[in-house]
C-alpha cells in the first residue's frame, strides 16, 4: 500500500491573482500525517486556516469560472491550479501560507507549482495513502455540459470541448492522469478566455490581473499576442481543472471520468457527489435523513405551507439535500394556470429557503431560532416545473454569523437545474 506524502523543504512564490489583480506570496511547509491540504492567511489576524476539501467549497455565483474555498473568518480563490498539481505529484499533507485572498496566477497553468514543489523534494511518511475507487456511476448535468464518473481501475478522464468559435469547436482528448503524464501533457496548458468576453469580464470584477502572457486570448483568427504550446491546449487545461478540482474531494480517486463542455460548476459539485458516496461507503451518517416529522421539528411550517418532504442529506451548517414530490393534488395548482398546471415559482424558491433553514437550525447555535428572509438574489427560472416531477434541492451555505446567514440553493429535476438562487437570512429568537 502507498504512504502519505509531504514535502521535505520550505518553497515560495508570489505573483498576482489573475481574477483580483492582488499581489500575492505563497509558501509551502510539511504537514502532518493525516492534516490534508491546508490554506493559512497569514494576511489575517489569528492566521485562519481554511481546509481544501468539499465542507469548504464557495459556490456562489461571485465565485464563477474560479474555484474558491473559505469559512466565516477566510477565503481562498482560484486554487483549481495549485490543486491541480497536488493531485498528480501524490501529495496528501501540505500547509499552504498565503498573504492575500486568491492564489498566484503564475502563467495561468500548473508547471510552476509542480516545478516548485519539485524543488522542495517528497517525503513519504508512516501512515497509509487512502484512494477511492468510484463504486458506482455518478452523473451530473448542467446545461450542455455533463459529466460522468464511472468505477475503473485508474483515474482516466475522457474530455471534450466544443465552443461556439472556430478555434475551440469539438477537441477531445483521453488520458490516463499520473504524475508523469500530468507533468507532460497537462502542467503547462493555460487558462483561456474568449476575447468577446474578456471585456465584460473585467467589468464583473473577473480577470482583474489576466494578461496576454497568463491567459490566452481568442480572437477571431487566433489566439492574440502569444502562442499555443499545444495544438489542443484548450481541452488539455480544461482537463488540468477537472483535476484540481476533483482533489477536493478530499482523497485521490480511480475511476473514468467521462465529461462534456464541464466548468467550474460542474467539476465542483460532482466532487461532492464522490465525497458523498465515499462517506456513505464507510458507513458516516452524512446523509442525516430527516422525515417530514422531524423537519417540523425544526421549522415553524406547516400544511399547506411546508414544502420539503423530506431531507435526503445534511451536513449542519455546511450543506443539504432535500425533496419535494409534485402532485397534482398540491393546493396551488387549482388556481395556478389550472388548465396546465404549472409549479409557482416563488414556492420553488420557498422549498429551496426551507431546506436552507433546515440547514441552518440544525447546527448548534441556532437550534431553536427563526430563519427570516432578508434577500433573495440571482434568481432565476430555467424550466418549469409540473405534475409528477420530483423537485431536489441543493443548498450550500455561504457566509455564516451569529444573526445573519447566506446560502445558494439549487433545484433540480431529473439532474437538471430548473431554478437557483441566492438567499439570505437574518437568524432571531423563536
Amino acid at each position: 500500500m502507498e504512504k502519505q506524502k509531504t514535502i521535505v523543504n520550505q518553497v515560495t512564490l508570489k505573483g498576482v491573482g489573475i481574477h483580483t489583480g492582488n499581489k500575492v506570496n505563497v509558501t509551502f511547509k510539511p504537514a502532518e500525517v493525516d492534516s490534508g491540504v491546508t490554506f493559512i492567511r497569514t494576511d489575517i489576524s489569528g492566521a485562519p486556516r481554511v481546509k481544501a476539501d468539499v465542507g469548504s467549497l464557495l459556490l456562489a455565483p461571485k465565485f464563477s469560472r474560479r474555484s474558491s474555498i473559505g469559512n466565516d473568518q477566510a477565503e481562498v480563490q482560484t486554487v483549481e491550479h495549485l490543486m491541480a498539481a497536488l493531485s498528480s505529484l501524490g501529495i496528501d499533507n501540505i500547509d499552504i501560507q498565503i498573504d492575500n485572498n486568491e492564489v498566484p496566477g503564475l502563467d495561468g497553468s500548473s508547471i510552476n507549482f509542480l516545478e516548485a514543489l519539485e524543488k522542495a523534494g517528497f517525503a513519504h511518511q508512516d501512515a497509509p495513502r487512502y484512494v477511492y475507487t468510484v463504486k458506482e456511476p455518478i452523473c451530473i448535468q448542467e446545461g450542455s455540459g455533463s459529466i460522468t464518473i464511472l468505477p475503473a481501475k485508474e483515474f482516466k478522464i475522457s474530455y471534450t470541448l466544443n465552443y461556439d468559435h472556430p478555434m475551440l469547436a469539438a477537441q477531445f482528448l483521453e488520458i490516463a492522469v499520473n504524475a508523469e503524464s500530468f507533468k507532460t501533457a497537462l502542467s503547462s496548458a493555460r487558462t483561456f478566455c474568449l476575447e468577446s468576453e474578456a471585456s465584460e469580464l473585467q467589468n464583473q470584477g473577473l480577470g482583474l490581473g489576466a494578461n496576454y502572457e497568463n491567459t490566452l486570448v481568442v480572437g477571431k483568427t487566433g489566439v492574440i499576442k502569444n502562442k499555443l504550446r499545444f495544438p489542443d491546449e484548450f481541452v488539455r487545461h480544461k482537463i488540468l481543472d477537472l483535476v484540481g478540482d476533483l482533489y477536493l474531494a478530499g482523497c485521490p480517486i480511480n475511476g473514468h471520468v467521462v465529461a462534456l463542455k464541464s466548468g467550474h460548476s460542474l467539476n465542483l459539485k460532482i466532487a461532492q457527489k464522490i465525497y458523498e458516496q465515499r462517506m456513505i461507503g464507510q458507513g458516516a451518517n452524512l446523509a442525516g435523513a430527516m422525515d417530514v416529522n422531524q423537519i417540523m421539528r425544526v421549522l415553524p411550517h406547516r400544511e399547506p405551507f411546508l414544502f420539503v418532504d423530506r431531507i435526503t442529506h445534511l451536513e449542519k451548517g455546511k450543506r443539504a439535500v432535500g425533496i419535494k414530490n409534485v402532485t397534482i393534488n398540491d393546493y396551488f395548482f387549482r388556481g395556478h394556470f389550472p388548465g396546465r398546471p404549472v409549479m409557482p415559482g416563488v414556492l420553488i424558491i420557498e422549498a429551496m429557503a426551507q431546506v436552507g433553514g433546515v440547514m441552518m437550525l440544525e447546527s448548534d447555535e441556532n437550534r431553536g431560532k427563526l430563519a427570516l428572509f432578508l434577500a433573495i438574489d440571482n434568481a432565476k427560472f430555467r424550466k418549469v416545473v409540473v405534475p409528477g416531477d420530483q423537485l431536489v434541492f441543493e443548498v450550500v451555505a455561504g457566509k455564516m454569523r451569529s444573526r445573519m446567514g447566506t446560502v445558494h440553493g439549487e433545484a433540480l429535476v431529473d439532474g437538471k437545474v430548473v431554478a437557483e438562487a441566492d438567499l439570505m437570512f437574518a437568524l432571531v429568537e423563536n
